[in-house]
């Protein structure tokens, strides 16, 4: 239990380091409870909710996203590194 509540905690702190001084993640209309990510090769926009911070297999891709990216897309949100396919059926699996 102690390790799930880590993995969460630093899948927290990897979001908002991806968020922290773009103002213009405010701005893509955005609800509350809820980050954009942007998946695949076109970048296409997911909105998801942060719910899916508790699950392993999406902090697997957060912090392969940090590794790969750092972080820095233009629009405030995180750039996943796989292919929109993959992210609908990992994500599909959450519901």
């Amino acid at each position: 239990m102690g390790f799930r509540f880590s993995g969460v905690v630093q899948a927290k702190k990897v979001l908002r380091r991806s968020l922290s001084g773009s103002q213009q993640a405010t701005s893509l209309n955005v609800p509350k409870g809820y980050f954009a990510v942007y998946v695949g090769e076109s970048q296409k926009r997911f909105v998801v909710p942060i719910t899916y911070l508790n699950q392993p297999a999406f902090q697997v891709l957060l912090s392969q996203a940090e590794e790969e990216f750092s972080f820095d897309h233009p629009n405030g949100g995180l750039s996943i590194p796989c292919t929109e396919d993959e992210f609908s059926k990992l994500t599909s699996q959450f519901n």
